[in-house]
């Protein structure tokens, strides 16, 4: 089967592109050339960029693909380009949104497909559900062949995943560790999230292309192993050989500090929600996440050891956590005075 991919080399793409090369897809991999590195032995790169609309259709003009995957699709006006350039090209068009699309806080612990969206507190799931409902209307009126896939939050090798860590930097996480530095988790600790690691949301994504009944459907495609965010913490930990110096503030409290997170945090990050992964089951018949975070993270933390270059430190977000436990640390003196 024939496929393009646009995007295809970031942390859920780049394992999606090399597993469907290993399941002798012909793979096209649409991007500007500036991540060759990443791309999978027999995927054929196409240098090109998506927003040049006469290029593409050019491109385009006199082929047609098994299966179109666009991993950088983020708001409306993508969205309606994409319609535009794929109608007609493709027997299957895979949107990849997000399960930040759905209500917070939900009004049902455990997510499926069919949980209402609503999403007051973050732009990225509000305008991914945007993308959704016009992507919706796009095969209801006209047949676009469309399939949603909704990750939660992914990790790989070169991320570092956790409630608060840098974005740029994600090694700070693990050198505040190591270090013994005060560690900062929302709320008391408790709250249920679901890590997958990038090659199991993989199997899922490949699992679905070509498959003609996945047509008109939302898939979550996620881990099923669930645990706290002290759980989570306390794992990396164990895999540096330290013992966490957990400091719990509430969320409210973060974002006093630190209002630039408010919307990832409130929207998605300090919410307990299980998600139900029982459709793709049932779609793609054996699917099953298969790497433990405990094993997820090590191989995560041995990619970061044996490259000291990506060892970096945002020292801005280490003066921010500083100052946060400070805040804690002088509140509880204050309270026992």
């Amino acid at each position: 089967m024939k496929a393009l991919f646009v995007g295809g080399t970031g942390c859920i793409s780049s394992a999606v592109s090399k597993l469907a090369v290993e399941q002798g897809f012909e793979l096209y991999l649409l991007n500007r050339g500036n991540k060759s590195g990443f791309v999978p032995s027999g995927a054929h790169v196409v240098i090109g960029d998506i927003e040049d609309k006469a290029g593409m259709t050019e491109y385009l003009k006199d082929k047609h693909f098994d299966v179109v995957i666009d991993f950088i699709v983020f708001n409306k006006k993508q969205a309606q380009r994409d319609i535009g350039l794929f109608t007609g090209k493709t027997d299957q068009y895979v949107f990849i949104s997000t399960c930040a699309t759905y209500q917070r806080p939900v009004g049902y612990y455990l997510v499926d497909e069919s949980t209402p969206a609503g999403n007051v507190f973050w732009d990225y799931g509000q305008n991914k559900y945007a993308c959704e409902q016009l992507y919706t209307k796009a095969y209801r009126e006209n047949g676009f062949p469309l399939t949603i896939v909704r990750p939660s939050h992914t990790y790989s090798e070169t991320r570092i995943p956790f409630a608060l860590n840098s974005k740029t930097k994600p090694w700070t996480l693990i050198d505040r560790l190591l270090k013994g530095k005060p560690m900062i988790v929302p709320g008391d600790g408790t709250s249920l999230w679901t890590l997958t690691h990038n090659s199991d949301i993989a199997k899922g994504i490949v699992g679905l292309m070509g498959n003609s009944q996945a047509i008109g459907q939302p898939f979550h495609i996620t881990s099923d192993e669930v645990k706290s965010w002290d759980q989570y913490l306390r794992v990396m930990a164990q895999a540096v050989g330290v013992t966490p110096v957990i400091k719990h503030l509430s969320s409210e409290m973060i974002c006093a500090f630190a209002p630039d997170l408010r919307p990832g945090l409130l929207g998605d990050l300090c919410r307990s929600y299980v998600l139900d992964n029982s459709k793709i089951k049932r779609f793609v018949p054996g699917y099953v996440a298969t790497m433990p975070f405990e094993r997820g993270i090590r191989k995560s933390i041995a990619y970061f050891m044996a490259h000291p270059e990506m060892q970096q430190i945002d020292e801005e977000w280490n003066a921010l956590m500083d100052k946060m436990a400070a805040a804690y640390d002088g509140f509880i003196a204050k309270a026992q005075e």
